[in-house]
């Protein structure tokens, strides 16, 4: 099976209606690759945090060499490769079935979301190619697909690191800066301990918004939003949105240690 998301266009420039009787989506432009990008990694995030317990049970090492497919519909897919040689897009790891038996969950979880990585920058970078993207163009591209984090820092857990080390650093340096402020005998005698005390209540809570506005959702990789519902896994304290790991607030109220799917499924593994 080929998974396409280009027009087929014959030689007078005209689509050319898909097989399953529907015509595949026109990709010209930086956006519009980026959208096809941002959905098939969402697939597979979502194949590997939120579905891990479904992923790996179609891995099965009895199969035929099996790829993983992120779909422009957020959704992802196990299948065999496509057919068609020279394929009509760049193909993802092939055989990744094969490695599941031999290697900690982990280890292999973490290789096919290096691989997938990989894949994704590829297809994009194809599409690229074939519309005839400049230099600008490909430039932006790549800040775009850049400014997120990759599948493998999700699904590692580096992702959650580096938001933790980047609001280390900045509240290291808003303390220092604070401690600046306090050297200055003169300017700082001008104001009252409770105008200080309030000053400083401020900061905290906005250091704290700035914390969490870097946290990443362990199944779809977006960022913090003070309006959703978040929940955190008590076991490896990813944070989730509750919508991706189908949990609701009043659900979440009788809820005493919340396990994420990821380690559910490893808890209750064999």
């Amino acid at each position: 099976m080929v998974f396409c998301c280009f027009q087929n266009l014959n030689h007078n420039n005209t689509v050319v209606p898909r097989m399953d009787g529907g015509t595949l989506h026109n990709l010209r432009t930086v956006e519009e690759v980026f959208k096809d990008f941002k959905g098939r990694r969402a697939g597979i995030i979502k194949a590997l945090t939120a579905d891990v317990g479904e992923f790996f049970e179609q891995c099965d090492p009895e199969k035929e060499n099996l790829c993983l497919y992120g779909l422009p519909t957020e959704q992802w897919e196990v299948t065999l490769p496509a057919e068609e040689v020279p394929p009509e897009l760049p193909e993802p790891a092939l055989g990744i079935n094969f490695a599941r038996e031999g290697m900690q969950e982990k280890d292999w979880l973490a290789l096919v979301a290096v691989h997938s990585d990989a894949w994704l920058l590829a297809v994009a970078h194809y599409f690229g190619a074939r519309f005839g993207f400049d230099k600008a163009d490909r430039k932006r591209l790549f800040t775009m697909i850049n400014d997120l984090p990759t599948i493998f820092e999700i699904v590692s857990g580096s992702a959650k690191k580096q938001t933790k080390e980047k609001s280390s650093v900045s509240n290291h340096s808003s303390n220092k800066s604070k401690s600046s402020g306090k050297a200055r005998g003169s300017e700082s005698a001008k104001y009252s301990k409770s105008v200080q005390l309030k000053d400083e209540e401020e900061g905290l809570d906005e250091e704290e918004e700035e914390e969490h506005g870097d946290t990443l959702c362990g199944a779809c990789g977006e960022n913090y939003a003070s309006d959703e519902f978040w929940i955190c896994c008590d076991i490896c304290e990813k944070w989730f949105h509750g919508k991706c790991v189908k949990i609701t607030p009043a659900r979440a109220e009788h809820i005493k240690q919340y396990k994420c799917p990821s380690c559910s499924n490893k808890r209750a593994r064999p």
